[in-house]
């Protein structure tokens, strides 16, 4: 057993990561729906829950955009037979976007 102090410094927060991170990504990994809860929206100052869409890589969750999932949908109806991509990012906030480049 550890104690407080060890667990402390130990500690890291769960945390998603962003598809964009992953050099390739393989088609046939499996999506899960995920959530999480915001404990103070910006907008009604109430817990609010987020829902997602997630691959799992090595223990690491990785948010999988709508858009993304938009993006692979076109390309797989031209190019059904597509192992993998990758997935580009620019931008912040609202005003980000991802563009599925096919390996």
């Amino acid at each position: 057993m550890a104690t407080i102090t060890e667990f402390a410094k130990a500690f890291e927060p769960a945390k998603t990561r962003n598809i964009s991170e992953l050099k390739e990504i393989p088609t046939d990994l499996q999506i899960i729906d995920d959530e999480f809860v915001i404990e103070k929206d910006k907008e009604t100052g109430e817990k609010k829950v987020v829902k997602q869409k997630v691959v799992v890589l090595d223990n690491e969750k990785y948010r999988v955009p709508i858009s993304v999932i938009a993006d692979l949908k076109a390309i797989l109806e031209k190019n059904p037979n597509m192992k993998k991509f990758s997935v580009t990012k620019k931008g912040t906030g609202l005003q980000t976007r991802y563009t599925v480049i096919p390996l």
